[in-house]
C-alpha cells in the first residue's frame, strides 16, 4: 500500500481521500481549516501558501494529489495556491520525489468556436484564473515531466446546480449559433482520479495531461429544454444571435477512456435526470 498525501480536502478531495483510505492507503490530508467533522484519516490544518505553515506536513510521500480550490474568483486567491502553495510544496517534497497528480480546469481552452480540444490543442487562456492555471501546470511539468495534471470540465452534481437554478428561472438560452456546453459529474471527478491513482501506483505510464469530461459535449439550448422537461420547469426562451456569437468549445475525452475509464455519468440525460424526490428547484 502506498503513502499518499491529498492537498487540499474539500468535497472531492475528501471523497478521493477516503476512498484511498478505504482501499488501505496510508492516507494524510492538508486543508487550509480543521474539518469540522473528525476523518478516519489524519488531516493537517496548514494553509499552503504560507511557507510557515508547512513544517506540519510529512514529506516522505510515494504520491501527492494536488486538488486545491481558492476561496473566491479573485485572482490573488488564485495566485496565493497555485503559484506560491505549489512552489513551496514541491520545494517541501522535493526530497522524496513524490509522483503529482494535480486538477486543473477546462477553462485553460478559450476557443470559442464551437470546436473540438483535447490534450493536445493549445491552450488559450482568456482569463487571469485561467492563465494562473497555464503557468502551475507548467510549474509542476517543469519539476518533472512525468508528473500528470488532469483538466476538468464543469463540475456538477449535490451542492453545485448552476443549471438546476438558471433552468427553474426561466432564463433566455442562446439557441443559434449553438453555444455548447462541457461537464463532469463530481462522481466522476473522485472516479477518475481514483482511477488515475490506481494506474500511477500499479507503475503505468501515463500522459502528462488528461481531459475529463463525459461524453457528450452538448448545445446548452438542448440541456436546458431537456432540464426543463424533467423537472416541469418553465420552456426556454430562445435566444437567436448574430453568427459570430460565442459557442464555447467540445472537450474531447478519448485519452481517458482508451486508458479504460468508464463514466458513471457518460452524459447530462444520466447525470441531471430527476430524482424520485420533492422537486427542490421549482421556483415558488
Amino acid at each position: 500500500m502506498a503513502k499518499i498525501l491529498v492537498v487540499g480536502c474539500g468535497d472531492i478531495g475528501y471523497r478521493v481521500a477516503l476512498a484511498l483510505h478505504e482501499l488501505g492507503h496510508s492516507v494524510i490530508g492538508v486543508k487550509r481549516r480543521t474539518l469540522s467533522m473528525p476523518a478516519p484519516f489524519p488531516v493537517v490544518a496548514a494553509d499552503i501558501s504560507r511557507a510557515g505553515s508547512l513544517h506540519c506536513i510529512p514529506t516522505d510521500f510515494e504520491l501527492v494529489l494536488f486538488i486545491v480550490s481558492p476561496g473566491s474568483r479573485q485572482i490573488d486567491a488564485y495566485r496565493a495556491l497555485y503559484e506560491s502553495g505549489l512552489s513551496q510544496l514541491l520545494a517541501h517534497l522535493a526530497e522524496a520525489k513524490p509522483r503529482w497528480l494535480m486538477v486543473s480546469s477546462s477553462s485553460v481552452y478559450g476557443q470559442n468556436r464551437g470546436e473540438w480540444v483535447d490534450e493536445n490543442s493549445p491552450t488559450r487562456p482568456l482569463s487571469l484564473t485561467a492563465q494562473c492555471l497555464v503557468a502551475a501546470e507548467q510549474q509542476l511539468w517543469s519539476a518533472d515531466a512525468s508528473h500528470c495534471v488532469v483538466r476538468f470540465s464543469g463540475i456538477y452534481g449535490p451542492g453545485r446546480n448552476w443549471l438546476l437554478r438558471r433552468a427553474a428561472q426561466g432564463e433566455a438560452i442562446q439557441r443559434n449559433p449553438p453555444a455548447y456546453t462541457n461537464r463532469i459529474h463530481s462522481d466522476d471527478c473522485v472516479g477518475v482520479l481514483s482511477f488515475l491513482v490506481e494506474k500511477l501506483l500499479q507503475g503505468k505510464q501515463l500522459h502528462a495531461c488528461y481531459l475529463a469530461s463525459d461524453n457528450e459535449p452538448a448545445p446548452i439550448w438542448d440541456v436546458m429544454n431537456w432540464i426543463a422537461r424533467q423537472y416541469a420547469f418553465p420552456v426556454p426562451t430562445a435566444l437567436d444571435l448574430a453568427t459570430e456569437a460565442e459557442q464555447n468549445k467540445r472537450c474531447g475525452n478519448a485519452r481517458l477512456t482508451a486508458l479504460g475509464y468508464e463514466f458513471r455519468f457518460p452524459s447530462y440525460r444520466d447525470g441531471y435526470v430527476r430524482p424520485p424526490v420533492e422537486n427542490l428547484y421549482k421556483p415558488s
